[in-house]
């Protein structure tokens, strides 16, 4: 019985060496050297990253809008055109405004000429205010409807002064449709949009957000320039978890190259340094029968080590330092697809 467990046991351990031999033979040897490029495994300053998708928002926004439906008598813009702060954007023919001006403006003289009637048939001036009591001038102003028509007249001032839309911000107009000699509808005449310092909104997991800080990098590329990167900053985390367990996050790039427009959709890494890590570059790292393999250089050989990672982002691994892996040891990262064990192999220049 002790002679068949010993059987058992032996034949056991003899399968795992085989396999294990197996795995590191899965792919054929050959005698001609492969040409590999290397790199020394060595302690770097690491940047876990956090990837999402997100949308381009403008920091300021504003839709410019006439305050009456007078004809658009001049458009000094056109869609795309930069403006600068004060500058003028378009103004409504001012002939019926200015009538109405004038007109309150006649209203309101008269209205003072019967308010200093009413005040002189009480006794009182209309130079002299401080001595007149505030409930006798209170009621000789409903008489002269002097209040209502001061009022109308600080209307129709305003609505003159609004007849012409200036930028209220820097920035670029977007959505004008409409044409000259036309009334300006009930929509925004325009729309004016700050694009210098867009904010860049995306979405995180709840398990995320304990790696994510306020003013932490971020790095942004549009989807139809992915080789096109910024860098920005983390401003505004909500404090909310939404239905679907994410939480809105807020960063500002800077678009001095004005590749960035409103409503863009854009790839966002966010970055956080993590100290020093043993890192490899992701080239590095292959799968063979489900396991993690790198191929380190001795004496001009391929050497198959197993290894296990922790974190990564979009270049590099971290080796969990465990004893299999030293620093200075020779990482083959190009040419290592497929090498064996004890493959020989010759470095690039």
């Amino acid at each position: 019985m002790i002679m068949l467990v010993f059987l058992l046991c032996s034949c056991s351990t003899n399968k795992e060496k085989k396999e294990t031999e197996d795995e590191k033979t899965t792919e054929v040897k050959d005698d001609k050297p492969v040409e590999i490029k290397i790199k020394r495994l060595e302690y770097k300053d690491f940047s876990y990253e956090l990837i999402s998708n997100g949308t381009i928002a403008a920091m300021h926004k504003a839709d410019m809008r006439f305050q009456s439906q007078e004809i658009v008598r001049k458009i000094y813009v056109k869609n795309g055109l930069q403006v600068v702060q004060g500058q003028q954007i378009a103004e409504l023919d001012k002939f019926k405004l200015e009538i109405s001006l004038s007109q309150a403006k006649e209203s309101l003289e008269r209205s003072r000429l019967d308010l200093q009637d009413v005040l002189i048939g009480q006794g009182y001036s209309i130079s002299d205010t401080l001595n007149i009591p505030a409930e006798v001038m209170r009621i000789a102003k409903i008489r002269s409807n002097y209040e209502q028509n001061l009022n109308n007249y600080v209307i129709a001032e305003y609505n003159l002064d609004v007849a012409t839309l200036y930028a209220p911000f820097a920035g670029v107009i977007a959505n004008l449709t409409v044409k000259e000699f036309n009334q300006p509808g009930e929509d925004p005449f325009c729309v004016l949009i700050d694009n210098q310092h867009p904010e860049v909104v995306f979405n995180i997991l709840e398990n995320e957000l304990p790696l994510i800080h306020l003013n932490d990098k971020v790095i942004v590329s549009p989807f139809s320039m992915a080789t096109f990167t910024v860098e920005g900053r983390i401003t505004e985390i909500n404090p909310l978890i939404d239905k679907n367990g994410m939480v809105r996050v807020k960063a500002i790039v800077n678009n001095k190259d004005d590749k960035f427009y409103e409503g863009m959709n854009v790839k966002v890494r966010v970055q956080r340094l993590l100290g020093k890590q043993l890192i490899i570059p992701k080239s590095a790292l292959l799968l063979r029968t489900n396991k993690k393999v790198v191929f380190t250089l001795k004496e001009n050989r391929a050497n198959w080590v197993y290894v296990e990672t922790a974190q990564e982002n979009s270049d590099s691994y971290v080796i969990v330092d465990n004893g299999k892996l030293n620093v200075g040891d020779s990482i083959i990262y190009e040419g290592n697809i497929n090498l064996a064990h004890e493959s020989p192999v010759r470095v690039q220049d």
